[in-house]
Protein backbone atom coordinates (compact mmCIF):
# COMPACT_ATOMS: atom_id res chain seq x y z
CA UNK A 1 0.00 0.00 0.00
CA UNK A 2 2.37 2.60 -1.19
CA UNK A 3 -0.04 4.80 -3.05
CA UNK A 4 0.10 7.82 -0.82
CA UNK A 5 -0.85 11.09 -2.50
CA UNK A 6 1.63 13.84 -3.28
CA UNK A 7 -0.11 16.27 -0.93
CA UNK A 8 0.06 13.89 2.06
CA UNK A 9 3.72 13.17 1.39
CA UNK A 10 4.58 16.87 1.38
CA UNK A 11 2.60 17.46 4.57
CA UNK A 12 4.33 14.69 6.51
CA UNK A 13 7.89 15.44 5.51
CA UNK A 14 7.48 19.18 5.53
CA UNK A 15 5.96 19.00 9.00
CA UNK A 16 8.89 16.94 10.23
CA UNK A 17 11.38 19.57 9.14
CA UNK A 18 9.21 22.42 10.38
CA UNK A 19 9.52 21.07 13.91
CA UNK A 20 13.21 21.93 13.92
CA UNK A 21 13.93 25.51 15.04
CA UNK A 22 15.44 27.79 12.43
CA UNK A 23 18.17 30.00 13.87
CA UNK A 24 20.36 32.61 12.27
CA UNK A 25 21.45 31.42 8.83
CA UNK A 26 25.12 31.24 9.71
CA UNK A 27 24.41 29.13 12.79
CA UNK A 28 22.11 26.54 11.27
CA UNK A 29 23.32 22.96 11.74
CA UNK A 30 23.14 20.61 8.77
CA UNK A 31 20.18 18.33 9.38
CA UNK A 32 19.98 14.92 7.75
CA UNK A 33 16.83 13.06 6.69
CA UNK A 34 16.85 9.52 5.41
CA UNK A 35 13.98 8.65 3.07
CA UNK A 36 13.18 5.02 2.31
CA UNK A 37 10.88 4.79 -0.70
CA UNK A 38 8.82 1.69 -1.44
CA UNK A 39 9.04 2.18 -5.21
CA UNK A 40 11.97 2.09 -7.64
CA UNK A 41 14.08 5.19 -8.23
CA UNK A 42 12.80 5.57 -11.80
CA UNK A 43 9.16 5.25 -10.73
CA UNK A 44 7.20 8.36 -11.72
CA UNK A 45 5.52 8.58 -8.32
CA UNK A 46 8.92 8.48 -6.60
CA UNK A 47 10.27 11.22 -8.85
CA UNK A 48 7.27 13.43 -8.17
CA UNK A 49 7.64 12.96 -4.42
CA UNK A 50 11.32 13.90 -4.48
CA UNK A 51 10.59 17.14 -6.32
CA UNK A 52 7.61 17.94 -4.10
CA UNK A 53 9.59 17.26 -0.92
CA UNK A 54 12.45 19.57 -1.84
CA UNK A 55 10.06 22.33 -2.88
CA UNK A 56 8.10 22.04 0.37
CA UNK A 57 11.26 22.08 2.48
CA UNK A 58 12.57 25.11 0.62
CA UNK A 59 9.34 26.97 1.36
CA UNK A 60 10.02 26.36 5.07
CA UNK A 61 13.58 27.63 4.85
CA UNK A 62 15.27 24.25 4.57
CA UNK A 63 17.54 24.26 1.52
CA UNK A 64 19.17 21.07 0.32
CA UNK A 65 22.93 21.46 0.54
CA UNK A 66 22.73 24.49 2.81
CA UNK A 67 21.08 23.38 6.03
CA UNK A 68 19.57 20.01 5.18
CA UNK A 69 20.71 16.83 3.48
CA UNK A 70 18.36 14.24 2.03
CA UNK A 71 19.48 10.65 1.58
CA UNK A 72 17.16 8.52 -0.55
CA UNK A 73 17.04 4.77 -0.85
CA UNK A 74 14.61 2.78 -2.97
CA UNK A 75 13.23 -0.66 -2.14
CA UNK A 76 11.51 -1.26 -5.50
CA UNK A 77 8.97 -3.54 -3.85
CA UNK A 78 11.63 -6.00 -2.67
CA UNK A 79 11.90 -7.14 0.95
CA UNK A 80 15.63 -7.86 0.51
CA UNK A 81 16.28 -4.42 -0.99
CA UNK A 82 14.35 -2.92 1.89
CA UNK A 83 16.72 -4.56 4.39
CA UNK A 84 19.81 -3.38 2.52
CA UNK A 85 18.45 0.14 2.06
CA UNK A 86 17.48 0.37 5.73
CA UNK A 87 20.98 -0.61 6.84
CA UNK A 88 22.50 1.93 4.44
CA UNK A 89 20.36 4.77 5.76
CA UNK A 90 20.89 3.99 9.43
CA UNK A 91 24.65 3.81 8.89
CA UNK A 92 24.49 7.49 7.89
CA UNK A 93 23.15 8.39 11.37
CA UNK A 94 20.29 10.61 10.14
CA UNK A 95 18.28 12.87 12.45
CA UNK A 96 15.11 11.11 11.32
CA UNK A 97 14.11 8.47 8.79
CA UNK A 98 10.94 8.61 6.71
CA UNK A 99 9.59 5.16 5.88
CA UNK A 100 7.08 4.69 3.08
CA UNK A 101 4.80 1.70 3.75
CA UNK A 102 4.78 -1.21 6.18
CA UNK A 103 7.78 -3.30 5.20
CA UNK A 104 10.17 -0.35 5.36
CA UNK A 105 8.82 0.75 8.73
CA UNK A 106 9.06 -2.67 10.37
CA UNK A 107 12.54 -3.26 8.98
CA UNK A 108 13.81 0.05 10.35
CA UNK A 109 12.02 -0.51 13.64
CA UNK A 110 13.80 -3.83 14.10
CA UNK A 111 17.15 -2.22 13.36
CA UNK A 112 17.02 0.83 15.66
CA UNK A 113 15.22 2.03 18.77
CA UNK A 114 17.05 5.35 18.89
CA UNK A 115 16.70 7.10 15.51
CA UNK A 116 13.18 8.56 15.08
CA UNK A 117 11.11 6.90 12.37
CA UNK A 118 8.13 8.57 10.71
CA UNK A 119 5.99 6.16 8.70
CA UNK A 120 3.78 7.10 5.78
CA UNK A 121 0.90 5.19 4.27
CA UNK A 122 0.52 2.30 6.72
CA UNK A 123 -2.86 0.67 7.16
CA UNK A 124 -3.70 -0.62 10.64
CA UNK A 125 -0.37 0.32 12.36
CA UNK A 126 -1.66 -0.88 15.73
CA UNK A 127 -2.79 -4.27 14.39
CA UNK A 128 0.56 -4.69 12.66
CA UNK A 129 2.39 -3.99 15.90
CA UNK A 130 4.14 -0.88 14.59
CA UNK A 131 2.78 1.35 17.37
CA UNK A 132 1.17 0.71 20.74
CA UNK A 133 -1.83 2.91 19.97
CA UNK A 134 -2.82 5.76 17.69
CA UNK A 135 -3.06 8.18 20.61
CA UNK A 136 0.28 7.15 22.16
CA UNK A 137 2.50 5.41 19.59
CA UNK A 138 5.37 4.88 22.03
CA UNK A 139 8.98 4.06 21.21
CA UNK A 140 10.78 5.84 18.38
CA UNK A 141 8.06 5.38 15.76
CA UNK A 142 5.17 7.63 14.79
CA UNK A 143 3.45 8.53 11.55
CA UNK A 144 0.31 8.66 9.49
CA UNK A 145 -2.10 5.88 8.56
CA UNK A 146 -3.80 6.09 5.19
CA UNK A 147 -6.63 3.57 4.99
CA UNK A 148 -9.04 1.72 7.22
CA UNK A 149 -9.60 -1.95 6.44
CA UNK A 150 -13.39 -1.66 6.32
CA UNK A 151 -12.94 0.31 3.09
CA UNK A 152 -12.69 -3.05 1.32
CA UNK A 153 -16.45 -3.54 1.20
CA UNK A 154 -16.85 0.08 0.08
CA UNK A 155 -14.51 -0.50 -2.86
CA UNK A 156 -16.69 -3.39 -3.98
CA UNK A 157 -19.80 -1.26 -3.60
CA UNK A 158 -18.23 1.44 -5.80
CA UNK A 159 -17.32 -1.14 -8.44
CA UNK A 160 -20.93 -2.31 -8.53
CA UNK A 161 -22.07 1.26 -9.08
CA UNK A 162 -19.77 1.45 -12.11
CA UNK A 163 -20.69 -2.03 -13.38
CA UNK A 164 -24.09 -3.10 -11.96
CA UNK A 165 -23.84 -6.55 -13.57
CA UNK A 166 -20.56 -7.29 -11.79
CA UNK A 167 -20.50 -10.91 -10.63
CA UNK A 168 -16.82 -11.69 -10.02
CA UNK A 169 -13.88 -9.61 -8.73
CA UNK A 170 -10.26 -10.49 -7.97
CA UNK A 171 -8.09 -9.14 -5.18
CA UNK A 172 -4.37 -9.24 -5.98
CA UNK A 173 -1.60 -8.30 -3.55
CA UNK A 174 1.95 -9.16 -2.52
CA UNK A 175 1.77 -11.05 0.80
CA UNK A 176 5.45 -10.31 1.46
CA UNK A 177 5.11 -6.53 1.34
CA UNK A 178 1.43 -6.13 2.26
CA UNK A 179 0.75 -8.49 5.19
CA UNK A 180 -2.10 -6.24 6.29
CA UNK A 181 -3.98 -7.04 3.07
CA UNK A 182 -5.75 -9.97 4.73
CA UNK A 183 -7.94 -7.55 6.68
CA UNK A 184 -8.95 -5.78 3.47
CA UNK A 185 -9.59 -9.11 1.76
CA UNK A 186 -11.98 -10.15 4.53
CA UNK A 187 -13.82 -6.86 4.13
CA UNK A 188 -14.12 -7.35 0.36
CA UNK A 189 -15.33 -10.92 0.90
CA UNK A 190 -17.95 -9.70 3.36
CA UNK A 191 -19.12 -7.24 0.72
CA UNK A 192 -19.17 -10.05 -1.84
CA UNK A 193 -21.47 -12.11 0.38
CA UNK A 194 -23.75 -9.13 0.82
CA UNK A 195 -23.98 -8.31 -2.89
CA UNK A 196 -23.79 -11.85 -4.27
CA UNK A 197 -20.41 -11.21 -5.92
CA UNK A 198 -17.75 -13.92 -6.17
CA UNK A 199 -14.35 -12.83 -4.79
CA UNK A 200 -11.09 -14.49 -5.86
CA UNK A 201 -7.88 -13.83 -3.93
CA UNK A 202 -4.48 -14.10 -5.61
CA UNK A 203 -1.04 -13.54 -4.08
CA UNK A 204 1.46 -12.00 -6.49
CA UNK A 205 5.06 -11.76 -5.28
CA UNK A 206 6.86 -10.63 -8.44
CA UNK A 207 5.99 -9.13 -11.86
CA UNK A 208 6.41 -12.50 -13.56
CA UNK A 209 3.52 -13.84 -11.47
CA UNK A 210 1.02 -11.39 -12.94
CA UNK A 211 0.43 -12.99 -16.34
CA UNK A 212 -0.13 -16.58 -15.12
CA UNK A 213 -2.32 -15.29 -12.30
CA UNK A 214 -4.48 -13.35 -14.75
CA UNK A 215 -4.67 -16.44 -16.96
CA UNK A 216 -5.87 -18.54 -14.05
CA UNK A 217 -8.56 -16.00 -13.20
CA UNK A 218 -9.72 -15.81 -16.81
CA UNK A 219 -10.44 -19.55 -16.98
Amino acid sequence: MSSMGRREFITVLGGTAAAWPLVARGQQPMRRIGVLMAEAENDQQSKARVVALQQALASLGWIVGRNIQLDYRYAAGSAERTRVASADLLALAPDVVIAAASTATRTLQQATNKIPIVFIGISEPVTQGVVASLARPGGNVTGFTNLEWTFGAKWLEMLREIAPALSHVAVMFNPDTAPYAEAFVKSVQAGGSKFGTEVSVVGVKKPDDLEPSMGTLAR
